[in-house]
Parts: C-alpha cells; structure tokens; sequence
C-alpha cells in the first residue's frame, strides 16, 4: 500500500512540473541561454528595449509636453513574427510610430504549447515622454482566465480602457471661449471694453451685427491678456471660484465646456409706489463649450421672480397677453402673477454656432439679435423678447452678410384663434461693407409676413440674395410688409467716429417731394458719435445719439404685418412717433465701472377716449388705416408727452469670467404728458436699485 501511495505522489508532482512547463513563451536570440524560469521575464525586457531604443516621440507632441502613455496589443505568431492587434493612444502620430517599431522586431522562436508552435498575445504600456521603466508584458489570455472572461478581442479590450483614455486626455482649463465662435454676451457695458479696438481706422471689422463672436473680436483684443490682469491671487478652490474661474471648468484633446451659476438679485425702492420695495430674484445656469474647433453650444436658463418699479410694471400689465397672464416683462417672456403684486417669468435661451468654413457661421437658437452701433437700434434690435432664429454670418474681402430668419408671435386677443397665439415670420438682410479705411456703409432690409392660408414659412424668403419688396408684390401686397434701411459709420480719428441708420418703411416719391407731411413718409433717422479715451482719460467713453421716428413706421394697414413680437417692437423701444436725445459716459478702471445716461424725447400717444380713437400713430400694433388725416403728420401728434430717463450706475466685477457684478444704480424718470387718459398718466419717481447680477443681456428700463 506505501508503494502505491508513493507512486501517487511522484506521478502528481511530474504532472504539476509538466504542467508549469507545458507553456514556454516566444524567445529572442539573446534569451536563449536564460533557464526555463527566466524566459517569460527576458522576452518582457527584450520588447521594452527595442521599444525605448526605437520609437521616435514627434516633435510636435514632445513640444506640447503631452503626458501620457501607449497601450500596445500584439501577437507574436507560429512562425515567430510580431503583428500589431491594437493600440490605444491620444495622437494618431504616436499609433502611427508604435506600428512601425513593432512591425521592425526580429523574428523570434515562437511560444511553444506540449512542444508545439502556437501564438501568443501580449499587451504593453509604454509611457510619454520615453522613460526607463520595469514593465511587464500582459498575456492577454492568461489575464482573460484569471478574471474568468471569455478571451477578449482588440476592440473589446479597447473598449474597456475608454475611461482610462478620456482620464488621460484632460488638460488645464486655458479659455477657449475666447477664440471659439461662440456669442460674447451682449450687454452694452460688457461690449464697451472692446469698441475702441473693433473701430480703430484700418481695421477690416465689422461692428453692427451683434452679438460678435469671440473668434472675430479676438482679432483686435486680447480677451487672455485682460482677464489674466484682473486676476486674484487665491490658493484655495472656493477663492479661486468666486473671484477668477468658472464654477465648472473641463478641458480635453477636442473638446471643453463650462458651466456657471446665474445670478440676479436686485432690492430697491420706487418713490413714486404703493408698495414698499422693488425686487429682482434670479437664478438659472449658464453653460457654453465647443466640440472640435467648428462646434460650439451655449445655453442659459433663468428662473425669476420679480416686482418693478410702478411705472415699469404697468407698461408690462399694458401688454399682457391673451389668456389670463397678468404681463410681459419687457425684454424677457410672459409672466405668472407671483404673489398678490408681483411676477414670475421664466425665461431660456440657447444656440448652436457652426462654422463650415472661416468665411460661414451658422447659428439656430433661441435668443435676440441687434444691428447697428448705437444704443438704440431703428433695424433689428433687443429690446423684444428672446425668440427662435437661424442666423448666416459670411464675411469675405471687406464684406460681412448677415441674413436672420426668425419665428415670432402675436399674443394680443384681437388676433389669437382658439387660444392659440398668432405665428409671424420676420427675415432681415443686413450687407456691411467697408468701403475704405475709415468708411463703413450697410444696406438693410426686412419681411414680415404671417401665417395666413396655411401659408407657413414661405421659402420665397429663403433665398439668401434676393430684393424683398419684389417678393412682397409676387405674393400679394398686403401677403408681407416690407422695411429697407442704410447704415454709415466714419471713423474721423482712432479716438472718434459718427455713426447713423436710417430706416424707410413706406416710398411714395409725390408724397415725398410734396411737402405736406404725408402719412406715407414712414421713416427713422439716426445719428450719433462716440468719443473713446475722452479728455485723454483711458477707458472713458462719451457717446451721444439722436433718433426720430416718423408715426406709422414699423405699422402695417392689416393688423398682423407689424415689426413686433410679443406685444414688444423689434426696433426702438418706444415704437415710433418720437425722437430723443441719448447721452452716455461710461468709465472702467481694472473691476471698477461707472456709467451715467441722459435720454430725453418727446413722444406722441393716442388719445383712446369715446371721442376720439384714432391711431396717431406711435402705437405700431394698431392699423395705420385708422388715422385722423393723411397729411400734416408730425412727430408727437395725438397727445404729446415730454420724457426724462436719467440714471447713474456703479459697480465692481466680481469674476471676470463668469462677468458677476455687484453694483448700485440711481433713476430717475419724468413722464409728462399735455394731457391725462386712462392709459397716459403725469408720472415722476425715483428708482433707488442695487445688487448682484451676471451680465449677460440689457435691461431697458428707459421706457
């Protein structure tokens, strides 16, 4: 029995050593001296020394000072040669260079399974730049049996590395937004910091169509250059937040986002109320990035609540909308009664830039667009709600040609049907063209057209060049309601430049040349100047503007066909039958900003009494057709109101790149009408407003 039991024991020991040596791995020349145990251990070291003696790092990704590694998968097959099965790397140079070497390996013996020949697959890191290292090959099979997976092919072991790669892949956060194509926010102190730069004489910019993207501005300023001088010295991640970064700031190889809280709080007091404060309570988050170098998105989204000044929260009860809500916030949407006396208006807006090629940019979004270089614009303005659009910007030579497609809405009950809001269409053409060092002329021209007989978006309006009062008449006279306009600017010195818009909204030449003030003489002027480093104080601006509108402009004789949405114009606040004086100085000195602004017009108001309801002529939602005389139309008919909007600002920049501000403003406005209505009130306050805002678009409270 002990001679038996001894069998056993010696019959199991030679089939555990024939078991461990069953299996020899591939052998260089230089191993083969090397015993059994050392073979796997000399094949490890050979690869790694023919990689590190052999691969070339490019140059161009040892100048970035890239960190990273090289995953290789190979086989070694039957007849002892090297074949690549895989490798993961960030740069196609460095997949491109690991081929090679590997594909120069010599011939070796190859691994040998009961004596005989088989393959065997191996997967290896090298690490970038080149460093000496210990590194042992992996066989892939033997690491399939340990973990008790079926043996896994080269796009599976890829796929199990993905998160190691996008890991490995990110890099320090180093402001792309500033040279990518998307919107810099348009806020008229924001865009301030750069006038000067985008209106020196000889520059080929173009700087009516707004909002500008980063890539065209960066031209002229150095975004970088100006945040990295206002930055804090902050060690810790919540300084480093608050008062220089993006909340959430990530980068990699072709991509980077951030994302960053919105903030809008405001606490005043109109002298002129009933209630005892006013208030603004804004949160949302505002996020942009970019996929490639020809992709970029942004979105913000805005949850508010608010209560207005009293004369700001009438105007938005006046153009309220059908069905039940109380208001509009003018410049921002539809609002809910929030509480007894205030509002709640949510509000989002986002886009997507596209730029096929450097001379195209496309953009389809949500949001507001603006033409001209003043304050005020009589073409295309802000001052409406955010709306849909597609936007074609193609510059070329000293061309830049916007075109606009937008899609609004009429919410006031005379046209909804069914409850459903009246869908409209507007699309502009805008052509600026530099003429010269100095000279700068645009051509303008708009459509607008409704929904009516199904007829939906007409294509006829699609077509990019194309003269829009020639399609008017194609589709019927009264199908569309066509506004051409003009546009100069001259730069007089680097420090000073005139600029003007003139708008024409109706062309009868007898009426013109007939001198008895025609209703058909629909047209807008303006004229203004700027005067950057005024008195050769650095960073003060000056600037100041003219505008008249002449009644009925932007008005149609169908109730539909005006330029509006939401209850709002799409140029001058105050729609037409006006003109006023605009006055500005603004001053900037590291996160220090000031401003103050004196605008007073003259205004005319229907009288809409049981006695008198004509349209004189400043309402551009009423018919024109309803008007008390066809000739001696003057600026201010129906009841002439004098205006005084005057207000003084002081603020400091919190984070330049998110652009929170804390600030403290001072308002006053003074509405006198020659005579009282229901609509039209005597009205005088003073408006006392400070707080915390990111400054992202403009509120126009000058109404």
């Amino acid at each position: 029995m002990r001679f038996y039991t001894f069998i056993l024991i010696l019959c199991f020991q030679s089939f555990s050593y024939a078991q461990d040596f069953n299996e020899i791995p591939p052998v260089f020349d230089s191993c083969k001296d090397e015993p059994l145990t050392s073979l796997q251990k000399c094949f490890d070291n050979q690869v790694f020394n023919l990689l590190f003696a052999n691969f070339k790092v490019p140059k161009s990704i040892s100048d970035s000072n890239y960190k990273g590694e090289v995953v290789i998968l190979f086989e070694v097959d039957k007849e002892g040669g090297f074949r690549v099965m895989y490798i993961d790397a960030v740069y196609p140079e460095l997949k491109t260079e690991a081929t090679r070497v590997i594909s120069e390996f010599p011939k070796v013996e190859p691994a040998k399974y009961n004596g005989n020949a088989t393959y065997k697959q191996y997967s290896i890191t090298l690490k970038i730049p080149l460093e000496n290292q210990t590194v042992v090959t992996e066989d892939l099979a033997l690491q399939n049996k340990e973990t008790e997976v079926l043996e896994l092919n080269a796009l599976e072991i890829a796929a199990k590395n993905e998160i190691d790669k996008i890991n490995a892949n990110y890099k320090k956060y180093d402001y792309s937004e500033y040279s990518s194509q998307l919107n810099i926010p348009f806020s008229h102190e924001n865009y301030a910091k750069f006038d000067r730069a985008t209106n020196l004489i000889g520059t080929n910019s173009h700087t009516a169509s707004k909002p500008f993207i980063y890539e065209d501005v960066a031209t002229y300023h150095d975004f970088k250059a100006e945040n990295d001088a206002l930055l804090k010295d902050k060690k810790t991640w919540a300084g480093k937040k608050l008062w220089n970064e993006h909340l959430v700031q990530l980068q990699g190889k072709d991509y980077w986002f951030t994302v960053d809280p919105i903030f809008d709080l405001q606490l005043g007091k109109d002298t002129d109320a009933d209630f005892s404060y006013t208030y603004n309570n804004t949160r949302g988050v505002y996020i942009q990035g970019g996929l490639g170098k020809k992709f970029n998105f942004s979105a913000s989204v805005y949850e508010n609540q608010g209560r207005f000044a009293q004369y700001f929260n009438n105007y938005a009860e006046s153009i309220r909308p059908e069905g039940g809500d109380p208001a509009i916030i003018p410049g921002r949407g539809i609002a809910k009664r929030f509480k007894d006396d205030a509002y709640d208006y949510p509000v989002a807006e986002a886009y997507l830039s596209y730029t096929p090629s450097k001379f195209i940019n496309v953009q389809f979004g949500h949001g507001k667009n603006f033409i001209g270089d003043g304050y005020r614009s009589l073409l295309q303005s802000d001052v409406a709600s955010p709306y849909p659009y597609l936007k074609l910007n193609t510059k070329f030579w000293k061309i830049k040609y916007t075109n606009t497609y937008t899609w609004l809405k009429d919410v006031r009950p005379e046209v909804t049907e069914d409850g459903a809001f009246l869908t409209k269409y507007i699309a502009n053409h805008y052509l600026s063209w530099n003429v010269n060092k100095r000279l700068n002329l645009g051509l303008f021209e708009s459509v607008i057209w409704a929904n009516t007989n199904n007829r939906g978006f007409d294509i006829n309006y699609l077509n990019p060049i194309i003269f829009y009062r020639a399609i008017e008449f194609e589709t019927g006279q009264d199908a569309g309601n066509a506004i051409v306009g003009a546009s100069a600017k001259y730069k007089f010195t680097d420090n000073f430049n005139m600029y003007s818009q003139f708008v024409l909204d109706e062309f009868s030449l007898d009426d013109v040349t007939g001198g008895n003030k025609s209703w058909k003489n629909k047209f807008g002027l303006q004229l203004g100047a700027k005067y950057y480093n005024a008195f050769k104080i650095r960073d003060l601006i000056l600037q100041a503007e003219y505008n008249a509108v002449r009644p009925y402009t932007y008005s149609h004789n169908t109730i539909t066909l005006n330029y509006a949405h939401n209850n709002q114009p799409m140029a001058h606040l105050w729609g037409a039958n006006f003109r006023e004086l605009v006055l500005i100085g603004r001053y900037r000195k590291g996160r220090v900003f000031g401003e103050a602004k004196l605008i007073a017009g003259i205004r005319g108001f229907d009288v809409n009494n049981s006695a008198d309801n004509f349209n004189y002529g400043g309402n551009i939602f009423e018919s024109e057709v309803n008007r008390p005389f066809d000739s001696g139309v003057e600026i201010g008919q129906g009841i002439k109101t004098n205006t005084i909007n005057a207000s003084i600002q002081g603020g400091y920049l919190i984070n330049p790149a998110s652009n929170l501000k804390v600030f403290a403003n001072v308002s006053y406005r003074n509405f006198n009408p020659e005579a009282e209505t229901m609509s039209v009130l005597n009205n005088s306050t003073v408006w006392f407003n400070f707080g915390i805002r990111t400054d992202l678009f403009n509120w126009y409270f000058d109404l």
